[in-house]
Parts: structure tokens; C-alpha cells; sequence
């Protein structure tokens, strides 16, 4: 009898202590916001409709947040991590999450948190991407197919997944962590997996979250030194890089980082390292002769275990440090610490 009162009291102890600290769950806001998904959805289509990069953008923030004491959009305060060498000049999608919190705020005061829509944001768009680059090739399709297109198109996106909900807003941020610990384009193989073991991930999480690499572009500056001096490159693929990357000068020139099917989230990305036509050093350290090599070629293979992995990898990420319960705070807006 005494053994079971002492269960009963444990189970509700870690009932209320999961109460107090808080979990993350995929219904968070079914009753306190019940349009909040919806409205970051249809933000970030319209955002990547406009300019197909910008998919590309919402999951590099995603990812620049996350790895800088968790994911609690601490990398939207103006300044401070912005600042950071890996951050300076380069993020981008500021203003389509602080379009998207303007929205959600006329409809749910201070209710859905700047992580939490920077998290469904990422997840929207890898599926935007795509949709976005099949309404391109359809465009000429007349009004009434369109119609009926806009319908099932929604099943033809990059994998998706469901966002477990209910991170809060840090009311700091920490540039000199973001330029310890975010991994560059010069990155080793080992300094790869230091950097996302230390955040708890696996090697093959850090395999295919490097998949994002399937669209978006790179600057010049980061992959000038590869094309010129590396020898893990195919010639050809190097040579029609240098036209736009001179060896002096245009450093903000861009490359797209999957010369194959560029506005497209598909595993394209795996099948270019296979070819040597990873285009950043810390690309192509995943393919070569070295012990990343049979996931590599597993995931240049077969798309779907690529997308199994990668969806995998993304929730595992977003569930890193998240601040719950009543730490934080739910910004008012994404830039700034509520006064």
C-alpha cells in the first residue's frame, strides 16, 4: 500500500513539474489561436510566391536561431546576434516574420511566440519551395485548371512534418555564442559533427539537415577559395563558377548552392556531392572518402529516406533548449524585448 501511495505521488510530481517547466506540443494553440498556423502559412507562400529565395532564408534563420541558445528567436532581436560574423550581411526574412507576427497579433494578442512562428515558418517552407517553382512552370494554365490545381497542388511540396508548439521569446541574445557556434562554409567534416553533437544531434541529423543546401544561394566570398584551389571539384563545374566569382572582387556575387534543380527541395544536393559539385568546402566534406560518404550516397539514392531523415533532423532541432512554461516572454514584436 505504502509502495503504491509513493508511485501515485510520483506520477504526480512529474505530472505538475511538466505543468510548471512547461511542454512543447503540437496543439498549443488549437484553442488559444486557432488561425496562428494557418496565417504563417499563408505568409510565408505569398513571401516565397514573391521571391523564391526567400524559402531558402526562413530555413537558414530557422537554423541560425536554433543553434545560439536554442530556439527562442533570440537571433530576431535587432543587433546582438545579427551582428555575428555568420549572420552579418547574410540572413535574410526579418521582415516576413515580423509581417507574419503583425498578423497573428490582430487576431491573437501576445499569444503566439516569435520562435514558435520562425519554427513553422521553416517547416512552410521547404513545402512552399516547391509549389511555388510548380506554379512557375504552370503559370500559362488557364483560370479554370488553375482552379483546380490550387486544390491538389497542396500534395505535390517537399516534405513536411508536424512542429510540436509552446516555445517563448528570450529577452536576450548572444552575438559571441553565434560566432562560436554556428558551423561555417569552411567547416571540416570534424568540426561539422563537434558542432552539431554539441547541440545533440547525430551525425546523420548533420547529413541531411545539410540537405537544405537543395536551394538557396551562396555569396562569392564563401566558396571563392574552393573553386580556385580546391581539387575534390569537377573542373567544368569550378570553371562556370569564376565567371561571377573573380579571384579579386565580387565577393557578393551568388551561386546557387544546387546548380541542379535550384528552386526545388529534392535530394538533387546529394547527387552533386556524389559528382564533385558540392559548392561550399563544407559541402563537399561530406563526400569525401571519409566516414559521411555511405550516407551520402544512401540519400543521393533514395529520396525518401533523405526526406524521412530530414523531417527527423528538423524536429529534433527545433526541440533544442526551447523555453517553455514561464520562461521568457511572448514578444509583442519580433525585434525587440516587450518594455
Amino acid at each position: 500500500m505504502a509502495a503504491s501511495a509513493s508511485y501515485l505521488s510520483l506520477v504526480v510530481l512529474v505530472a505538475l513539474a511538466a505543468v510548471v517547466s512547461g511542454q512543447l506540443s503540437p496543439t498549443f494553440y488549437d484553442t488559444s489561436c486557432t488561425r496562428a498556423l494557418a496565417t504563417i502559412k499563408s505568409g510565408v507562400m505569398a513571401a516565397v510566391s514573391s521571391d523564391p529565395r526567400m524559402g531558402a532564408s526562413l530555413l537558414r534563420l530557422h537554423f541560425h536561431d536554433c543553434f545560439v541558445q536554442g530556439c527562442d528567436a533570440s537571433v530576431l532581436l535587432s543587433g546582438m546576434e545579427q551582428n555575428a560574423l555568420p549572420n552579418n550581411g547574410s540572413l535574410r526574412g526579418f521582415g516576413v516574420i515580423d509581417s507574419i507576427k503583425t498578423q497573428i497579433e490582430a487576431i491573437c494578442a501576445q499569444t503566439v511566440s516569435c520562435a514558435d512562428i520562425l519554427t513553422v515558418a521553416a517547416r512552410d517552407s521547404v513545402v512552399a519551395v516547391r509549389i511555388s517553382s510548380y506554379d512557375r512552370v504552370h503559370h500559362r494554365l488557364d483560370a479554370i485548371v488553375n482552379r483546380f490545381l490550387r486544390i491538389l497542388r497542396v500534395q505535390l511540396g517537399g516534405p513536411s512534418w508536424t512542429v510540436p508548439l509552446g516555445r517563448r521569446d528570450s529577452i536576450d541574445a548572444n552575438e559571441a555564442a553565434a560566432n562560436s557556434d554556428l558551423p561555417g562554409p569552411t567547416s571540416s567534416r570534424s568540426d561539422l559533427e563537434l558542432a552539431f553533437s554539441n547541440k545533440g544531434l547525430l551525425t546523420v541529423d548533420m547529413v541531411a539537415l545539410s540537405g537544405a543546401h537543395t536551394i538557396g544561394q551562396a555569396q562569392c566570398g564563401t566558396f571563392k577559395d574552393r573553386i580556385y584551389n580546391e581539387t575534390n571539384i569537377d573542373t567544368t563545374f569550378a570553371t562556370s563558377l569564376r565567371a561571377n566569382c573573380p579571384r579579386s572582387g565580387g565577393d557578393g556575387s551568388l551561386a546557387n548552392l544546387d546548380t541542379t534543380t535550384a528552386n526545388t527541395f529534392d535530394n538533387a544536393y546529394y547527387t552533386n556531392l556524389v559528382s564533385q559539385k558540392g559548392l561550399l568546402h563544407s559541402d563537399q566534406v561530406l563526400f569525401n572518402n571519409d566516414t559521411t560518404d555511405n550516407t551520402v550516397r544512401n540519400f543521393a539514392s533514395n529520396p525518401a529516406a533523405f526526406s524521412s531523415a530530414f523531417t527527423t533532423a528538423m524536429i529534433k532541432m527545433g526541440n533544442i533548449a526551447p523555453k517553455t512554461g514561464t520562461q521568457g516572454q511572448i514578444r509583442l514584436s519580433c525585434s525587440r524585448v516587450n518594455s
